[in-house]
């Protein structure tokens, strides 16, 4: 395996459990609310049992199904293991992690998540070796619809949270402060990633096709 191979794999598998660990420190600060995906994952979780890094992954997989129906391509090997992995991950965390009942750790949990899935979203996303299934799902409406990549996530991410709000899933102002932070936090994750990842491997092109803008 060559340096800059090594690296990429590096950079991807830790920014996977960086995210997997922010999104289950989200989830144990719930009582603000999660992002809208997790409301989902929690909703269905709450209704019809397994766990929610499961539904995370079964989620992932019909999401992925469609994009490749739509598209006609088949998705990198780094696709099936962000599902993966991230889904085992979140069980891990949210099994290891103790369960916060006051509001001060619930909110400093709440913080902390957003602040570590921010920067695991833009080390994941570096070394380009697969999107996550819903950044796909949202380029392929982009690509058929001609709408803007803002209005396309918006409309996503209102539609899955209300569907998990229905099924119970914790929707609040955590849930808004996601939608809107998020993408802010990865326009600047990203590109110290991508540097950091250069300088390591000794490239000299970003190994990211989606631009920082494409993140928000």
């Amino acid at each position: 395996m060559s340096k800059e191979c090594m690296w990429r794999w590096v950079f991807f598998v830790s920014g996977i459990l960086l995210m997997s660990l922010g999104i289950s420190l989200t989830i144990k600060g719930q009582r603000f609310g999660i992002s809208p995906w997790d409301v989902l994952h929690v909703g269905l979780y709450n209704h019809l049992g397994l766990s929610i890094g499961t539904w995370a992954i079964l989620t992932g997989i019909i999401i992925v199904v469609a994009t490749v129906i739509g598209t006609k391509k088949w998705p990198q090997v780094g696709t099936w293991l962000n599902i993966l992995f991230i889904g085992f991950f979140i069980d891990m965390f949210n099994w290891m992690l103790p369960d916060f009942t006051s509001f001060a750790w619930q909110s400093i949990s709440f913080l902390l998540g957003l602040i570590v899935m921010g920067i695991g979203v833009g080390v994941y996303v570096s070394p380009n070796i697969g999107a996550g299934p819903r950044d796909s799902l949202m380029l392929l409406i982009v690509q058929k619809m001609g709408w803007s990549i803002k209005t396309v996530r918006t409309g996503i991410e209102v539609i899955v949270g209300l569907a998990g709000w229905i099924l119970g899933g914790p929707v609040g102002i955590g849930t808004i402060i996601t939608a809107l932070l998020l993408g802010q936090l990865v326009h600047y994750t990203l590109p110290m990633s991508q540097k950091i990842l250069l300088n390591l491997s000794g490239y000299t092109q970003p190994f990211a096709k989606l631009s920082v803008e494409d993140q928000k």
